[in-house]
């Protein structure tokens, strides 16, 4: 999405952006990059290896707003999906809505129930498409919800990739007809 142009370069925010990977190969693609994630060690590695190409600070991203914000384009490859409890995905999405400007985009990776059974250590958290969009959808307006794959220690997982606009007009509720 990134290399098609379908996401424009400009100020992005990262969350959960670990040693900094996906915030250097955006930076390097003309995006202002902030990444934040919650260990203190990982953020230390990404400013060593990013060498001044990103900002990266410690932040719970469920407690705390990100510095620098808004943002055009918030990304996380994997980080929603760690919160088991609904509230906290909730939340999730909500915190990303905040940090948006009005029209501002999310895209996010997300670990898939779809695929073949796996231990549950093995991989991502799974989460069900309806697990997704009852957290995103009253925050976030969701563009594309598609079935994807993604590299983990060498091997392709299921994956939905998700992509979600903040709202501009608030989401209405279901109708009972």
């Amino acid at each position: 999405m990134i290399e098609s142009g379908a996401i424009a370069p400009g100020r992005v925010l990262e969350v959960g952006c670990g040693t900094g990977t996906n915030a250097i190969y955006l930076a390097q693609h003309g995006f202002e990059v902030v990444g934040v994630d919650i260990a203190p060690l990982a953020i230390e590695n990404a400013r060593a290896r990013a060498q001044g190409r990103c900002r990266f600070e410690t932040v719970d991203f469920l407690n705390e707003a990100p510095p620098g914000g808004p943002f055009e384009f918030v990304f996380d490859r994997g980080c929603f999906h760690v919160f088991d409890e609904h509230h906290e995905r909730a939340r999730f999405a909500q915190n990303v809505a905040a940090g948006l400007v009005d029209g501002g985009v999310w895209l996010s990776l997300i670990g898939s129930t779809e695929g073949p059974p796996r231990a549950r250590d093995a991989g991502p958290p799974r989460r069900s498409a309806r697990d997704v969009m009852n957290a995103i959808e009253p925050s976030l307006e969701i563009l594309q919800f598609r079935s994807n794959e993604f590299g983990v220690c060498g091997e392709q997982l299921k994956a939905w990739r998700c992509l979600s606009r903040k709202r501009t007009i608030p989401a209405q509720p279901s109708s009972r007809h």
